[in-house]
């Protein structure tokens, strides 16, 4: 019997980089109406639900991820009319919202921390990690910042260090306080109260830091923030308790979300977090370290399955804010191929796929020259990282002169190939990568399987393929993708090939298939996926 079907873990969810989306009032930023006026569009794609990347006030120092005003919408953004509105129209059209919530640290422009560093004895001085300076004014600890540099900065006036995991301007709050933990589950109820579906949790594994902030072990032969092993500053006991309590708060609406950015992730990691009386789903971002390599991708599969409990339940993610897209990643050159494998994968594995915006259509990196970096990471190491605006580019909605994001030079240029890769053209193409993710989203919603199903790989060592079955009690559906762009063949057993099977979906126009001595035989860079009848 089917379940009864809830939008987090049988819909797909779709990020938006809102400064980058949509430009409505014509100032090179995207903004909250202009995601508005695109929402048919998110309607057509078929995607439950959106995730919108910080929207709060912010002085940039990180772009949104330094939070000066957690209930408030930065102007730039709009105003919180316009959030009510997007709100409002969103469900009005079936798509839930949700937010990110960046709760690790502040800017250090928020009225909280204006506060905590005027004086030692200011009531909220201790809401941050404040410490003396060690002998010879040397910083209280070993730890490292992930921007690079040590983790601690000297406040002249107060005689203090106070720790920073980001950059210096975002400083860490001190979970361990408890009025740091009443105002931040205060911020989750606010926007609860005002119709918010989910919400997306930043970093939360790195909230709570050992109280007696000690030093991290040591591993030799790396330098900076990799050189540690990150015992004391990350995965703190005392988080447990505070995921209950969040999960209990949003059992307390209906059908409302949570799921949660692993620091420093890995699969058993990032499971521990995951189920009925924590988060409802945790990232793990494997398929970021790989090549083109099917059988690195199954293991991915499987050791993350193997790590979640039965209870919890997976997600999948190609592309985010943080890291080069995919259709960059795995192909040079403007072929989208192995961008519709790499869909395919995404929207046919159990689990909630996530998409990041463009990625329906193959947006590529953008490629800056040193002046035109915007990201600070990459104006600070730009000789060996060039940040993450390669990702953040405006959306690619038509031909026109700023790819129809708006009709001013945008906060990053329009990617060169914008001219012919954008909506209005994927649109009018039935071949197109588009029109594609499109079949397959819709692939989800029609068939139980390939949103229940268990999943049973046929091929355990692939090298060049990769084949996998999606399995109720009432339906079977086998997907083939062919990772090479050659003629190969998927042995799947003689009890599946006497089968009937009827063809669901191929890239390759395939309309019936003919399973010869139990193999099926794909076409170059071939997505084939077959119902059992």
């Amino acid at each position: 019997m089917e379940k009864q079907k809830l939008w987090w873990r049988d819909g797909v969810i779709y990020q938006i980089y809102p400064r980058s989306f949509a430009d409505s009032n014509q100032d090179g930023f995207g903004d909250l109406i202009g995601i508005i006026s695109h929402l048919d569009y998110l309607v057509e794609l078929g995607v439950d639900a959106i995730w919108l990347s910080p929207i709060y006030p912010s002085p940039d120092a990180d772009f949104g991820y330094d939070v000066s005003n957690y209930t408030g919408i930065d102007p730039r953004y709009g105003t919180m009319e316009d959030f009510d509105l997007l709100v409002k129209s969103a469900h009005e059209k079936g798509i839930r919202l949700i937010l990110d919530l960046v709760m690790n640290h502040t800017s250090d422009q928020h009225p909280w921390f204006i506060q905590s560093r005027s004086s030692r004895d200011n009531p909220y001085h201790d809401w941050y990690l404040w410490r003396d300076p060690r002998p010879g004014g040397k910083p209280p600890n070993n730890w490292y910042s992930i921007f690079g540099g040590r983790g601690w900065e000297f406040d002249p006036k107060l005689g203090q260090y106070y720790f920073h995991m980001f950059d210096k301007r975002q400083p860490d709050l001190n979970w361990h306080n408890p009025a740091v933990r009443q105002a931040m589950l205060d911020v989750y109820r606010f926007w609860l109260e005002r119709g918010v579906d989910g919400f997306r949790l930043d970093v939360f594994n790195a909230y709570f830091k050992h109280p007696d902030l000690p030093d991290n072990p040591v591993k030799l032969g790396i330098r900076g923030f990799e050189r540690q092993q990150h015992i004391y500053d990350t995965d703190q006991p005392d988080l447990l308790p505070l995921l209950s309590e969040i999960r209990a708060m949003l059992d307390s609406y209906s059908e409302r979300y949570a799921v949660g950015e692993t620091f420093l992730d890995t699969a058993e990691k990032a499971a521990s977090y995951c189920g009925p009386r924590y988060l409802h789903g945790t990232f793990n971002f494997s398929f970021f370290n790989y090549f083109w390599w099917p059988r690195l991708f199954l293991k991915a599969i499987q050791r993350w399955e193997a790590a979640l409990s039965p209870e919890a339940w997976p997600t999948w993610v190609l592309n985010n804010h943080d890291n080069v897209r995919s259709a960059s990643r795995y192909r040079r050159g403007e072929d989208d191929s192995r961008a519709k494998v790499a869909a395919a994968l995404l929207m046919t594995l159990r689990g909630t796929p996530f998409m990041y915006y463009g990625e329906e259509i193959g947006m590529r990196n953008l490629r800056l020259p040193r002046e035109k970096i915007k990201d600070p990471p990459g104006k600070k190491y730009w000789l060996v990282y060039r940040g993450r605006d390669g990702c953040r580019g405006p959306m690619q909605w038509d031909d026109t002169t700023f790819a129809g994001f708006s009709q001013v030079e945008p906060w990053l240029p329009a990617h060169l190939d914008s001219s012919w890769r954008n909506v209005a053209a994927q649109r009018s193409d039935p071949d197109s990568l588009f029109n594609f993710y499109r079949r397959l989203i819709n692939l989800r919603k029609e068939y139980p399987a390939l949103r229940e199903g268990l999943f049973l790989p046929l091929n355990f060592e692939p090298r060049t393929l990769l084949g996998y079955l999606r399995k109720t009690n009432q339906q079977t559906i086998l997907v083939a993708l062919n990772f090479v762009n050659r003629p190969n063949r998927l042995a799947i057993g003689s009890q599946l090939a006497h089968a009937n099977w009827k063809v669901l979906l191929s890239n390759r126009g395939r309309l019936s298939t003919e399973l010869r001595s139990g193999l099926l035989h794909l076409d170059p860079d071939e997505v084939c996926i077959l119902l059992q009848r």
